[in-house]
């Protein structure tokens, strides 16, 4: 990993579907040996894949809830449990184990207030070992 990488990762995180010609400009160099570099950081694991930036509020899903969990049981086996089972709800974008007075946050993305309140109540308090959790309501997003 050296400077020319770290560029080609940076230009591809914020435009993956930049054309292999545009990038070679950006970051002059080649187009040939820049595929390669691609390819192998695709290769090495640096970049896990390409995804497209929705625009949430046009297709309903624009409310935005965080989420503080704390967890009944913090052993091994309980964590497991609950990283697993979060994998299965589509509306939890985002899972970071945390450290500090709670134990995981959540990203949840739903249609409204309504769907979250749904959502929450039989689906997220329902995950393995879930104690507690609170909200904190999205009022606008600033960056991404």
């Amino acid at each position: 990993m050296d400077a020319i990488d770290l560029k080609i990762l940076d230009q591809l995180s914020y435009d993956s579907k930049i054309t292999l010609q545009r990038l070679s400009e950006h970051i002059g160099l080649s187009p040939s040996p820049l595929q390669a570099r691609v390819k192998k950081l695709e290769k090495e694991g640096y970049i896990r894949g390409y995804a497209a930036r929705l625009d949430y509020t046009k297709i309903g899903q624009d409310h935005i809830a965080f989420v503080q969990v704390t967890l009944s049981d913090t052993r091994a086996n309980a964590l497991a449990d609950f990283n697993t089972a979060v994998h299965q709800l589509k509306s939890i974008e985002q899972c970071h184990m945390i450290a500090g007075s709670f134990d995981y946050l959540l990203k949840v993305r739903t249609r409204d207030i309504r769907t979250y309140r749904t959502e929450l109540a039989e689906k997220i308090s329902s995950l393995p070992h879930v104690a507690s959790t609170s909200t904190f309501v999205s009022m606008e997003t600033v960056r991404e």
